[in-house]
């Protein structure tokens, strides 16, 4: 029988800082007196609807909006809930604060906005190619989290973190919980 996480997202509350999980992968922060906003753009409608659905779960309100790109934005609305995560910005730069813990809650958020499989029976958690001064100490996290990942380099279709292995893929599909609805198969982390 397996025993659950304690730091499953399944195991304890959500909380708006849990939104510390996007700005690790692919979300941007901004800052507006007392208040902060996080946004995010993903590929997939699935994607958008999970994450609102997150917000919404964590009392913060939001919205999705098309780019350019046939992406979709999903941002929060601006709150003081988010203002601690201003300890992210160093000036304009996105730095992960030194103490950062990546557990279940904050995973899943990455792995809804970003996260999908790679080849080689992997799974890819994105980063932002303008963010690689904080690459390490997102690195570092997920160690800690018990999820020791390979940093892939752009060249290699990153920059991402690469988790292989059937015992890795199995604690991130047990951090992250279940499937969201209307994830097309094969995109979300399972366990081996």
């Amino acid at each position: 029988m397996n025993q659950l996480s304690l730091f499953a997202a399944e195991s304890t509350d959500r909380s708006p800082l849990d939104l510390a999980g996007l700005l690790a992968g692919p979300g941007q922060l901004v800052r507006m007196g007392g208040t902060a906003r996080v946004s995010v753009v993903v590929a997939d409608e699935w994607r958008a609807l999970a994450l609102t659905a997150e917000y919404a779960a964590r009392g913060l309100g939001g919205d999705r909006t098309p780019t350019a790109e046939e992406h979709i934005s999903v941002r929060t609305v601006y709150s003081k809930e988010l203002a601690p995560l201003g300890s992210w910005l160093r000036g304009a730069v996105k730095m992960p604060p030194p103490d950062l813990e990546l557990d279940g809650h904050k995973l899943r958020l990455w792995v809804i906005a970003a996260g999908g499989p790679g080849d080689n029976r992997s799974y890819h958690l994105p980063l932002t190619a303008t963010d690689e001064r904080s690459w390490r100490a997102v690195g570092a996290a997920i160690a800690r989290a018990g999820l020791p990942a390979e940093l892939v380099g752009p060249r290699a279709g990153g920059p991402a973190y690469r988790i292989v292995g059937r015992r890795r893929m199995s604690r991130l599909a047990e951090l992250v919980g279940p499937v969201p609805r209307g994830a097309p198969e094969g995109s979300w982390p399972e366990r081996r």
